[in-house]
């Protein structure tokens, strides 16, 4: 599973906000046309291609390719719908990442659902945004900037060249469809997605990335929403900085991606502190001990790299592995044991896997960048980043140099989406159940808070437990009432709290 960290950048075109919550009626004409088919032969998934308009203002203009897959309910007998799924990023490409999660989704969702994804529009395999020639160029932009994020000035003045050339590109490629990756578009695609299919109103799970397109979709459509499940979850009114453009910080210090990075981390130590070795590698013997052994392990690696495992690297491997409990959290262990031995970490071992029914696509940056630039307002100077860096580190540490420098190609990006929703949020919809982990590396907890009080009529179902997502990171509790929701729309009651299945170590 690849979980994007990257977004991306900011203004030379102006972007237009939308100054209602409704994205009008549904078009008149046809809805696109799904000509399912077996992915491969032998296989359980559908594919499909959807055609729709680049830019719905221009329903005669340019059309791009929206890449769809489905996976039918195993009870057909007592099959509902369909359920929508969106896994993130944004630049998650859903005909990848469904079918790797699928076993993830609850049973009885499994078998009560079609369950459909789609690639958004400017990811994997529908219409994308790629800005290189060639793989070798690709290749050749990615060893251009540090790995991370940059460690002193020489470093900070490549980051900072690599993503401004990186717009550059991508803007003398395909200007027109830069401006229109954006949410709104998306959002709209999934109503026609959701017209295709024959459902008169939306199912829906998004997670991370997912959940603000819930959110959109909701406020946008707010009469066609039939259940919607948003688990990790993205403020609105911080994702879009309440429709001002002038922002003093980037996207992900406004959502306390730095302040929930370094809470997670601080977590993992402690627990692998109080574990054996034989359970947690790095384990000094205490959590106080271990914390300890960590910073010792940054400092060394400032001064000297273990081969290509600089500090930078190491802080960025330590947060993306902290996403999925198990296995991430013990494979982190054994990664920082190994460099603290002076030992570069061989690659982890790669879990079997089913055949994918799609091919995996090209998934780089600019893709995440795109969608996420284009629609959040950031500071637009790339040298004010240092500065914010120094002062997020100052209260989260290495977390916070890490997710300031995430949001620094937005700085230099050089389109904004052409449609982009600020609010209001609390349009009334049907009931949607918010779902929020405590210790999540990159969606802190307030923010499911948030989403919970932002949105007309929700209700926040509490996972005390640990990483990026309930669905990635298993309990038999979440799923339950998940279940419950989406089958028969009851909601738990207020304040539930659930548990993880299996603890960290």
């Amino acid at each position: 599973m690849a979980i994007a960290a990257m977004t991306a950048l900011s203004t030379a075109l102006a972007g237009q906000h939308l100054a209602v919550a409704d994205a009008g009626p549904t078009p008149s004409g046809p809805a696109p046309r799904l000509a399912w088919k077996p992915c491969q032969p032998n296989t359980d998934y559908d594919c499909a291609t959807a055609r729709v308009p680049l830019d719905y203002a221009k329903p005669r203009g340019r059309t791009i390719e929206l890449a769809v897959v489905k996976r039918k309910a195993t009870n057909p007998g007592r099959r509902i719908g369909t359920l929508f799924f969106n896994p993130g990023g944004p630049g998650g490409p859903g005909t990848i990442q469904f079918p790797q999660n699928y076993k993830s989704f609850p049973k009885e969702v499994r078998e009560r659902f079609d369950l459909v994804s789609w690639d958004p529009r400017g990811i994997g395999n529908s219409t994308a945004v790629n800005c290189f020639e060639t793989s070798e160029q690709a290749a050749q932009w990615n060893a251009s900037h540090p790995v991370g994020f940059p460690v002193g000035k020489a470093e900070r003045q490549a980051w900072i060249d690599a993503y401004r050339e990186l717009g550059r590109l991508c803007n003398e490629r395909d200007p027109e469809l830069l401006r229109h990756v954006g949410t709104v578009d998306t959002a709209r695609d999934l109503d026609q997605l959701r017209r295709a299919v024959g459902e008169q109103r939306l199912t829906y799970l998004g997670i991370s990335y997912g959940t603000i397109l819930g959110a959109t979709y909701a406020n946008l459509f707010p009469s066609r929403v039939r259940a919607m499940v948003l688990d990790s979850n993205i403020a609105p009114d911080a994702f879009t900085n309440n429709g001002n453009d002038n922002a003093r910080l980037p996207v992900f210090l406004r959502t306390g991606s730095d302040r929930t990075g370094a809470a997670t981390l601080a977590k993992f130590l402690d627990l692998c502190g109080a574990a054996p070795t034989r359970r947690c590698a790095f384990s000094a013997g205490s959590p106080a001990a271990t914390r300890q052994k960590w910073d010792r392990l940054m400092d060394r690696l400032r001064e000297r790299p273990v081969g290509p495992w600089t500090y930078a690297r190491t802080v960025a491997e330590s947060i993306n592995h902290l996403y999925v409990v198990h296995p991430g959290w013990t494979e982190l262990a054994v990664l920082l044991q190994d460099l603290w031995e002076g030992r570069e970490p061989g690659p982890a071992p790669a879990p079997p896997a089913d055949p994918l029914p799609y091919p995996v696509p090209y998934q780089g940056e600019e893709q995440a960048a795109a969608v996420e630039c284009g629609d959040t307002p950031n500071p637009r100077n790339p040298y004010v980043y240092h500065q914010l860096e120094e002062a997020s580190a100052a209260r989260t540490g290495a977390a916070g140099r890490f997710w300031t420098w995430a949001a620094e190609p937005c700085a230099t990006w050089p389109a904004v989406s052409a449609y982009r929703y600020s609010g209001p949020w609390n349009r009334p919809t049907a009931p949607i159940l918010v779902v929020g982990t405590y210790y999540d590396p990159s969606t802190p907890y307030s923010n499911a808070q948030a989403m919970a009080r932002e949105l007309a009529d929700a209700r926040l179902l509490t996972n005390t437990g640990y990483g990026h997502t309930a669905l990635l990171n298993p309990s038999r509790c979440i799923n339950a009432h998940e279940s419950r929701y989406l089958i028969d729309g009851v909601l738990p009651p207020p304040g539930t709290r659930c548990t993880q299945d299996a603890p960290p170590f």
